[in-house]
């Protein structure tokens, strides 16, 4: 009998420590947003989480860790307990932090899944601006003096900034020939652009969406190889003959070192949400463009995303390593 009991003590710990991965998850799953409720990310990663919770059929909360620029919460999802418990959603600047000399959080920090959404950047003017097409501007900012220019939507180094210094350097001008002018976001710079306090806003037409329905300003450009379908008469990029595209992503990460069990429920559960048609319905209908990449592809496209946008920062002078 003895011998029975020490046996099945024995097999009881062997399961207690296998942790079978059904059992995961059983409890809420915590998705790390770094950036404040009611901001475009907040948005998506809301309406991924109402398609998550379904999948894992465990509730998944939302919370907002803000501050340091986004270093706060991408540093909290870095280093959160890597028991699949908290996931996270990242975004562009995590590439820029070290380079920026702000800190030493890059993606290389993390457990990359998938990039959930595309923003891109475009090339937004006031209603009656004379730059009709994206040429009468780029030849307007190179024909006169540095700094005539003036545009904004983010703050110095951020993702906007980037996109507007990589346009000008394809176009063979001075990556900071136009001067950035920082801003706690796209709403505040619209409205800068509207009154005339700035030439250009760099940001995401769909940030503009409402001053573009009113008609008070104009997207004559997107910087993307394709029209996109919300804006479908804004020459792309590509169409300019420029050789720069920037678009601003939202993605899916965990803390490096979950079990492999896990990680594989949770990848499995966020690719099949972001095949649901109310998420995809939810994104689109914002004018965001929901994605999900193939195992590994997100990593390999972050890393030439944060080589292309350092070499933007460096142009821009504003690299501190």
């Amino acid at each position: 009998m003895k011998s029975f009991a020490k046996t099945a003590l024995a097999l009881a710990a062997t399961l207690a420590l296998a942790a079978p991965a059904w059992a995961f998850p059983d409890r809420p799953v915590q998705l790390l947003v770094p950036w404040a409720a009611g901001g475009g990310m907040d948005a998506v990663m809301r309406i991924f989480a109402s398609g998550l919770e379904n999948e894992l059929k465990v509730p998944v909360n939302v919370v907002n860790r803000t501050g340091g620029g986004g270093l706060t919460g991408h540093s909290a999802i870095a280093n959160a307990t890597a028991d699949g418990y908290t996931i996270g959603g990242v975004s562009p600047e995590v590439s820029f932090f070290k380079t920026l000399g702000l800190g030493d959080i890059t993606p290389e920090n993390f457990d990359l899944f998938s990039r959930v959404s595309l923003i891109p950047a475009g090339v937004t003017v006031k209603a009656d601006s004379p730059h009709k097409t994206i040429s009468d501007f780029l030849k307007a900012v190179k024909d006169s003096p540095k700094g005539t220019f003036m545009a904004s939507g983010t703050g110095v180094g951020g993702s906007w900034h980037i996109a507007s210094g990589g346009l000008l350097k394809a176009a063979g001008i001075e990556a900071d020939a136009v001067r950035w002018v920082p801003s706690n976001g796209g709403a505040p710079a619209l409205q800068d652009l509207a009154a005339g306090g700035i030439s250009v806003f760099t940001g995401s037409p769909i940030e503009a969406k409402a001053m573009l329905d009113a008609g008070r300003v104009r997207t004559i450009l997107l910087m993307t190889e394709e029209r996109h379908p919300n804006f479908p008469d804004v020459p792309s990029a590509k169409e300019a003959g420029l050789n720069w595209t920037y678009q601003n992503w939202f993605a899916l990460a965990a803390p490096k070192g979950v079990p492999a069990d896990r990680r594989k429920i949770l990848f499995d559960a966020a690719e099949r949400t972001m095949q649901r048609e109310d998420v995809r319905n939810g994104m689109s209908q914002r004018g965001i463009t929901p994605v999900w990449d193939k195992p590994g592809e997100f990593a390999a496209y972050a890393k030439t995303f944060t080589e292309n946008g350092n070499a933007v920062l460096k142009d821009l002078g504003l690299a501190k390593n």
